[in-house]
């Protein structure tokens, strides 16, 4: 049904640190009025519908992404020669390169890693019990993706605190044009897993830097694990921070919804799917028209930037209906755009839904009647991921 509208136009807007907090009118307005939206101050396009941004997502050859991700025109690790990040590839190239890199990350694979998970999350969890709260993004959500890709890449644990400045610093020059930090920081990164890459050559380990040098040089360089290290580093942490982050506070928001995990653990894995769906911690990612694109009566010109609206999308009412932008955990869900989809469907995306719902299954346990301080909660700078940096929780 066509939708008539008697408020002023949306413009879209970038976020950034505090204005994360309520993106979401934003994206309704553009959703039902304008949903090829040009910004003419940057000049970029930006979709919000759920179908429109599947279909592009799937549209590789269309929606290319080697000119980067962001609409900046600085794009750091898109120009690193044969180290250039996954992310960055398009088909045949990013083909080849998911081939030799997917064996790590099946379900099956992933599960393998429970046991510490839940291990390091219980641990975490009973030293904020016992201090009566705490920073729970600082204690627990922050470090555990951290964690998690410290085990993938073989990285010794007095190096894992390393993981978060590179983060930093990658992410936020991804996000705000490029800058000196970044730039350090990606030849730090480097710079320290060509060392490991060598000490694995001798010294091999159950990770995947092991399993990539094994294949020899014929089959995968240097550069290319380079690449592969650089794409977990700069894209496995802060994502699942932002998902953990999200999901506390809308268990927080919605008691009765929260109820419902607590008497019956066995819907926490469904349930993912609909944290997942409603914090999408991608809001957006662009990618460059390789020709005209006709849509919704409008021309997105060839060698243009378009941003793919993926947390606009992800609650979209035409693909999830009238309660789409309410939590629910028993909601049925066909699809979702938090990991992207298609060629680039998130390679830790099966390493992400095991975190939140390790996390959920022992928080919930322990701590049934937590709070969290949403009016103190903080969020990240930064135009693309929207995830806390503190949130002040209490067990009771």
């Amino acid at each position: 049904m066509a939708r008539l509208s008697t408020r002023s136009p949306t413009r879209f807007v970038l976020r950034t640190g505090d204005t994360w907090r309520d993106p979401y009118p934003m994206y309704r307005g553009l959703r039902d009025a304008d949903p090829v939206h040009h910004v003419a101050d940057g000049d970029f396009w930006f979709l919000s519908r759920f179908t429109d941004v599947f279909d592009a997502a799937r549209d590789p050859a269309t929606f290319s992404s080697a000119r980067g991700l962001t609409v900046e025109p600085d794009q750091p690790g898109a120009d690193m020669g044969d180290a250039t990040p996954i992310v960055f590839l398009d088909p045949p190239e990013h083909t080849a390169f998911r081939r030799l890199v997917g064996s790590g990350f099946t379900p099956r694979q992933v599960t393998e890693l429970e046991d510490d998970v839940r291990a390091f999350v219980a641990a975490r969890l009973d030293n904020l019990v016992e201090g009566g709260g705490g920073d729970i993004v600082a204690e627990l959500f922050k470090p555990l993706p951290s964690f998690v890709v410290a085990h993938y890449l073989g990285v010794p644990a007095e190096d894992r605190p390393r993981f978060d400045v590179w983060t930093d610093q990658i992410v936020a020059a991804a996000t705000q044009g490029g800058t000196d930090t970044a730039t350090d920081g990606i030849a730090d990164l480097l710079g320290y897993f060509g060392e490991l890459i060598e000490r694995r050559r001798s010294q091999p380990g159950d990770d995947m830097v092991s399993h990539l040098v094994g294949l020899g040089e014929d089959e995968v360089s240097t550069m290319w694990v380079l690449g592969f290290a650089f794409t977990m580093v700069a894209g496995g942490n802060d994502t699942t921070t932002g998902l953990l982050g999200g999901s506390a506070l809308l268990l927080a928001e919605h008691p009765d919804q929260r109820q419902l995990l607590v008497d019956d653990a066995g819907l926490i894995p469904d349930a993912i799917e609909e944290f997942l769906r409603l914090t999408s911690p991608v809001q957006n990612l662009a990618r460059t028209t390789t020709r005209d694109v006709e849509l919704h009566g409008r021309t997105i010109p060839a060698g243009s930037r378009v941003l793919l609206g993926y947390g606009s999308a992800n609650r979209d009412d035409r693909e999830f209906g009238p309660t789409s932008e309410d939590l629910d955990v028993e909601r049925d869900i066909a699809r979702i755009l938090s990991f992207g989809y298609g060629t680039h469907h998130c390679l830790g995306a099966a390493a992400a839904r095991l975190q939140g719902r390790v996390v959920l299954e022992e928080l919930l346990a322990r701590c049934p009647g937590f709070s969290v301080d949403s009016d103190a909660v903080r969020y990240a700078t930064g135009n693309y991921v929207r995830r806390p940096v503190s949130l002040p929780f209490s067990p009771d």
